[in-house]
This record gives structure tokens, C-alpha cells and sequence, in this order.
């Protein structure tokens, strides 16, 4: 079986083709990308944790190409210790646990105001009406974006997106690159601004940050802007999309949840374990490197499968069932270690808060269509849009 993340009928349904991998070929050379796969648990865990040998240089540039929206520095995901450890203490101590804490109320506040625009209609769609804008108007909030700027933001979000899919088209390229220095001007006005004038926002927060008499530049400031505006709104867009197509398609664990608002945390937990959000990240090795049985050559790309090792039947019992019950549920969906995501405290809440919102605020919803089109986006899983109307 061959395994190309970019065909579609991988991206449609890469499970099987996990299975594959990990019973028969868990070390695999990827002739498409010029990359290894590794995929199961144990060896995508210990390259995890291992980043002196899996190095996460390059991620960005193997991602976007030169449409990269932040050429002049590296972005954190990009950097290894001793520099990536300096910018995560800063990056700590602005966006800290207090801070994502904090937000509930207001999360609450925007997913019901998504709501209520939607409840006079018959129908809408989850995606484009609910689990997309959630996240960016949370983020845009978050960093201190004006709200009459939310749309441009949006658009800019889109688009940071649409640039890691590596498009062709000329026009398309233009429109891009147009957007993406729309909202580099706008950012980087915003940043020096608040170094003269703070106001109670993470930009303000990250430029006052210091650690051993050291700050962040306004390029680093920038990156880590579009670092949330990519992972942050994608990540949770997806988990969002991925969790109501879940109960969609198991009415009784519906019913579940309804009855007990205690489960939605579990779930979600298992909603990040069966359909992964963010389905691979990309290594390169520093030495040689033996994993299951095969040397990996030095400076190699590597492509670690935590979908495929959130699946493995050597570390889950009856990976494949959607287990609301298991415990524990050791996923590898945000990572581990040095690189654990940044956001994944704020992405479990808006989840949270989004789930409860639609189970317990909104009229009841079924699906408009068995047709489903998912994203096309090499590491990225959930529905491209899913049509959403309301039981009468």
C-alpha cells in the first residue's frame, strides 16, 4: 500500500493507511515528499521527545515555501534549544494559564453571540458560522485587534492558511501575498504602538516580556502573532468540527452529553485521540538516527505520524472505537515537551465552551447532507464545511 499524504483518497481517510504503516513498514521512505514516516506510538513519542536528534529547523520553510509570511526571523516552531528555550520563557510569561483562565467568560459571550445570529435561520453551516469565527474573533481579542478590524482579520487568518497549501495560481498568489502584507503593516504598527502605549492585551504583554535583560524583537513578536493566527484558529476550528460530526454520527453519545455536561471534557480529550486535528509534524534529523529497525540518515526530513500513534493498538485498546470511557488517554495531539503547543489549554476551552453552547443554547441540529468535504491541507484533518439545519 502506498502511503502520499496529498492524495486524496489519504486525506479523505488516512486511517487504514496508518494500520498499514505500523504493522508493515513503520519506518517509510516517502519518494512524494523525499521524506520518512514514522508512525508508530513508541517511535513518534521518543522523537518527541528527542530534539536534539529530531530537529524542528526547516518546519516552516517545508510548510509554506517562500509564501513563509515571516521570511526575516524564525518562528518558534522552527528553532531548537538554546534559542528556542529563551523565546518560550518570554512567550511563558505572557501568555500564561491566568490569562487563558480568564477568558471563559467572554468565550461564553462570543459563542453565544455566533448563536443567536443563526437561530432565526433554518439552517447554517457549523463551519463558516460557528467553528471558524470562534477562534479568530478569540485570538483578535486576545492579541487586541480593534473590532472594526475583526474582518480584515479573518480574511488575513484565511489566508495564512490558504499560503501553507503551496498554491500555483498566479492570481491566487498575488491575493496572498497581497493579504498577508495587509496584515504584516497592520501588526507591526500595532506592536510599536504599544511599546509606547501598553493597554491590557497579549501584543502588550509579549513586549514587556524580559527574561536575563532580554526582550523580544518586533519580528519575533510578528511570528508568534501569525504562529497563533495559524495554529491556534486551525487547531480549533478543526477539533470543533471533528467533535459534532463525532456525536452526529452516534445520536446516543449525544444523548449523553446532553445529560451530563461533566463528559464534554472527556470527550473532547477522545475527540483529539480519534480524529486528530493536526495529523503530522515535521522533523529533520541531526545524526543518524535508528528507529524500528531502520537508520534514518542525517539532515533527513522526517514526518511524525501522531495520528497514526494516536491510533496504534499497541498503546490503545480498540484504537479505532470512540472510547468516551478510556482512561488514560496519553494522545500526542498537542506534542510533548519543549514543543507542547502553546495553545492547547486555549483550544481545549473554546472547544469546551463551544460544545456547551451548542448542545445546551442551540435548537436541535441535524445534518443537511451525508456528503461531506473535508480540508485538503497536508497535515490538517476536519470538514471544509459542514450544512447544519435545524429540527422542527
Amino acid at each position: 500500500m502506498q502511503y502520499n499524504p496529498l492524495l486524496a483518497d489519504v486525506q479523505e481517510n488516512p486511517y487504514p493507511y496508518y494500520s498499514y504503516l505500523r504493522r508493515h513498514a513503520p519506518v517509510y521512505w516517502m519518494e512524494s515528499l523525499q521524506a520518512w514516516a514514522i508512525s508508530r506510538y513508541t517511535d513518534v513519542d521518543s522523537a518527541i521527545r528527542d530534539p536534539y536528534s529530531f530537529s524542528s529547523s526547516g518546519f516552516i520553510t517545508t510548510i509554506f515555501g517562500d509564501l513563509n509570511p515571516v521570511p526575516e526571523v524564525p518562528w518558534m516552531l522552527d528553532l531548537d534549544p538554546p534559542e528556542h528555550t529563551r523565546l518560550r520563557k518570554l512567550v511563558n510569561k505572557a501568555f500564561t494559564p491566568r490569562l487563558i483562565g480568564s477568558l471563559k467568560t467572554h468565550i461564553r459571550e462570543i459563542a453565544g453571540s455566533l448563536i443567536k445570529e443563526i437561530q432565526g435561520r433554518g439552517e447554517f453551516d457549523l463551519v463558516h458560522d460557528f467553528s471558524t469565527p470562534l477562534p479568530v474573533i478569540v485570538i483578535a481579542e486576545l492579541l487586541g485587534i480593534e473590532p472594526q478590524r475583526r474582518e480584515d482579520f479573518k480574511r488575513w487568518s484565511n489566508d495564512v492558511g490558504e499560503s501553507a497549501n503551496r498554491p500555483t495560481d498566479e492570481t491566487e498568489l498575488l491575493r496572498i501575498r497581497t493579504s498577508v502584507n495587509a496584515m504584516r503593516t497592520y501588526l507591526q504598527e500595532m506592536i510599536a504602538q504599544r511599546r509606547t502605549e501598553p493597554r491590557e492585551d497579549l501584543i502588550t504583554a509579549l513586549v514587556q516580556a524580559e527574561e536575563a535583560h532580554r526582550i523580544l524583537s518586533s519580528g519575533e513578536i510578528f511570528a508568534l502573532c501569525a504562529l497563533l493566527l495559524l495554529a491556534g484558529n486551525e487547531t480549533t476550528t478543526n477539533l470543533i468540527g471533528n467533535a459534532v460530526l463525532i456525536l452526529l454520527d452516534r445520536p446516543q453519545l449525544l444523548v449523553q452529553l446532553r445529560n451530563n455536561q461533566s463528559l464534554i471534557p472527556p470527550f473532547i480529550e477522545e475527540v483529539l485521540r480519534f480524529e486528530t486535528p493536526i495529523q503530522n509534524t515535521l522533523r529533520q534529523t541531526t545524526r543518524a538516527v535508528e528507529v524500528a529497525g531502520t537508520t534514518i540518515p542525517v539532515g533527513a526530513r522526517v514526518l511524525l505520524l501522531n495520528a497514526s500513534a494516536n491510533r496504534d493498538e499497541a498503546q490503545f485498546l480498540q484504537p479505532d472505537q470512540f472510547d468516551l470511557t478510556r482512561n488514560p488517554n496519553s494522545h500526542l495531539s498537542f506534542g510533548y515537551g519543549i514543543h507542547y503547543c502553546l495553545g492547547a489549554e486555549l483550544a481545549r476551552l473554546e472547544a469546551r465552551v463551544a460544545l456547551e453552547t451548542l448542545l445546551f443554547e442551540c435548537p436541535l441540529f441535524t445534518r443537511k447532507t451525508k456528503e461531506l468535504e473535508r480540508i485538503k491541507v497536508l497535515n490538517l484533518r476536519g470538514p471544509q464545511a459542514l450544512p447544519l439545519v435545524f429540527e422542527t
